[in-house]
């Protein structure tokens, strides 16, 4: 070996040491690519989101016109050349991850985003916040759910909390998720901080950060990073947690995040430390385990039960249930789907149960008489309707 590869081999060390003493950390500065082209606040705000990564320990790659000390800049002309260099920049490994703010992801992923909760100023990981995870609903919310798991426990938390926002869909997830759950897949369910608990959240269980991750739907949860992000400076700059996050899906080992055209230097530097987070934390072999005992226990089978009933042929007659005699109703049974309330009403009836749709301060109800509470849950349980 010649001397002169000795000596730099001999610098990188004590290099390293440096690093590993200052962060904490060992094995080298996370290397990850930023396109700085394109934001709505100039390039001057991409760049000092890069200047403030790269004081956090992240090795930054700045794509654009602009330099600075600390930051490597490979220059480009436009913001259609930047993309390019950061797909040459990824596929040749010269980089681990990059942050941008526009990027194709296909169907199957979607990107875990990451914000600051007003409430108590916790950390909370919205699953998820662009992209598609599946063509429907439920489905792409329960894998939501084992995307928001990998990007947590990649960062640092063993057992995340999780919580399904109450908005459509959210009951039927939550089925899912407790049967996969029975079958060994290790889901630690957070509890709603308001007095009715379940992991079933309200609108404040995301002001206060009720769970690590919060499940939902890719546009409530790209609308809701808004708000947290840019909720102080009135929504033209979002100053708050680490943008929209990276594309996670089976199968995906490209680590790309993304940020809004709005987001300020704090939250660039946030989306490349956060990438920097998932690149010491192995975030690709987090994801490989997680799919492994997911699909150890049914999930993909769980899921083609769950859309295939969605996509059962309607009867081709609407069968005429007669209501059994009216009596009071006092008991309510929840978890029903709104769109699913009044079919559940009608197998009460044909069971010869008088039974009322209504809606709870905390969603679609059924309400029955207290004499036949548990019979109708089970007739509701039984048709898949509520979850056992």
């Amino acid at each position: 070996m010649a001397k002169d590869q000795v000596k730099t081999m001999i610098a990188q060390t004590f290099l390293d040491m440096a690093d590993a003493l200052e962060s904490g950390r060992m094995g080298g500065r996370p290397k990850i690519a930023l396109t700085g082209m394109g934001s709505e606040h100039g390039e001057e705000n991409a760049m000092q989101g890069a200047v403030l990564a790269a004081r956090q320990g992240v090795d930054v790659y700045y794509i654009g016109t602009l330099h600075h000390e600390g930051v490597t800049t490979v220059e480009v002309a436009n913001e259609d050349e930047g993309h390019k260099k950061m797909e040459e920049l990824l596929t040749s490994g010269t980089v681990q991850g990059a942050v941008t703010m526009h990027y194709p992801f296909p169907i199957g992923v979607s990107t875990v985003g990451r914000c600051v909760t007003p409430g108590k100023g916790r950390e909370m990981f919205l699953a998820t916040t662009t992209g598609t995870s599946s063509t429907d609903r439920i489905e792409g919310m329960v894998k939501n759910a084992i995307y928001g798991i990998i990007a947590a426990k990649a960062c640092g938390i063993k057992e995340p909390t999780v919580g399904i926002l109450n908005v459509d869909g959210a009951r039927q997830t939550e089925t899912i998720l407790k049967e996969l759950a029975s079958r060994g897949y290790p889901i630690r369910f957070a509890t709603s901080g308001r007095a009715d608990g379940g992991c079933v959240m309200r609108g404040n269980d995301v002001l206060t950060g009720s769970a690590d991750v919060m499940v939902m739907d890719s546009l409530t949860g790209n609308v809701i990073l808004k708000m947290l992000s840019a909720g102080a400076s009135g929504g033209s700059y979002e100053t708050l947690g680490c943008g929209y996050g990276p594309g996670i899906g089976e199968g995906y080992d490209r680590l790309v995040m993304i940020v809004s055209r709005a987001s300020g230097a704090n939250v660039i530097a946030g989306a490349l430390t956060y990438a920097a987070e998932l690149v010491n934390g192995d975030y690709q072999a987090v994801a490989k385990a997680e799919f492994d005992a997911a699909n150890g226990c049914c999930l993909k089978k769980l899921l083609a039960e769950s859309v295939a009933s969605r996509k059962a042929p309607a009867a081709t007659a609407a069968e005429v249930v007669k209501a059994p005699p009216t009596e009071v109703v006092t008991a309510d049974i929840a978890g029903i789907e709104v769109m699913d309330l009044e079919d559940a009403v009608q197998l009460l009836w044909k069971n010869n149960i008088y039974a009322q749709s209504g809606m709870g301060c905390t969603g679609p109800i059924v309400l029955v008489s207290d004499a036949n509470l548990e019979k109708a849950k089970a007739i509701l349980q039984e048709g898949g309707f509520v979850g056992k």
